[in-house]
């Protein structure tokens, strides 16, 4: 069977991501991290979602969050809330953590040489999101070429290939993926500014790019939404 690794964050991209693979026969060793993230609520997400999905080994790596430090995501700065469509897709969000990717696939690739794996999956989407530079196609590519320059399995010849499965794909297609994958969406945790009790907030960037998709996919949300004011 063949061995990958997969960047699982507890969201619906993330999520519908480790599916593929699964659908695909890989052997699936799901990752995700712990840095200091406000929605920390993900990382529970991740552990069901690892576990739904049938993954064959689930670790949660820590990462000193002094290093992402101003970040909304991370810091002390408001996340954005209630933008148009417009606005989010204008420029890079306060949400950005800095070279969250490049870190994320950098630990990836040490794990997959370790299992060893030569695939390595990653939800990474260029269609509906938020304007991070590592999440386009130049960036997944370039770290294809630096995961095969950079470890002694690339120098030996076995190539290590990065998947980015949903790159190309709108929200709503992510969705309907994830219901043809048997997905259980419910497990599922995308709002960057939950409430206390760990209902979504609707109104982040994250929050409406997810509602956006399922509502184009004409498809209920089964998580559970803060109530919106009249």
């Amino acid at each position: 069977m063949k061995h990958a690794v997969v960047l699982l964050s507890g969201g619906l991209d993330s999520a519908t991501t480790l599916a593929i693979a699964r659908s695909q026969d890989y052997e699936t060793y799901a990752l995700s991290f712990d840095y200091g993230q406000r929605h920390r609520r993900e990382l529970e997400a991740a552990k069901r979602i690892a576990k739904s999905l049938g993954a064959k080994e689930y670790r949660i790596v820590k990462i000193d969050s002094q290093i992402f430090a101003g970040s909304a995501l991370t810091d002390d700065v408001d996340v954005p809330k209630s933008r148009s469509e417009k606005e989010i897709e204008s420029g890079i969000p306060p949400t950005y953590v800095p070279a969250r990717n490049t870190i994320f696939l950098a630990h990836a690739l040490a794990w997959s040489e370790t299992i060893p794996a030569g695939h390595i999956f990653i939800g990474a989407n260029a269609i509906d999101y938020s304007g991070y530079p590592d999440c386009r196609p130049e960036f997944i590519a370039l770290f294809e070429t630096l995961a095969n320059v950079a470890t002694k399995t690339g120098v030996e010849g076995a190539r290590i290939q990065i998947h980015a499965p949903l790159l190309q794909l709108s929200k709503a297609d992510i969705v309907r993926k994830a219901i043809e994958l048997n997905v259980d969406l419910s497990l599922t945790h995308s709002c960057y500014d939950p409430l206390p009790d760990g209902r979504a907030c609707g109104k982040c960037d994250s929050c409406q790019l997810r509602l956006k998709g399922f509502r184009e996919a004409g498809v209920t949300d089964p998580i559970k939404y803060a109530p919106v004011a009249p």
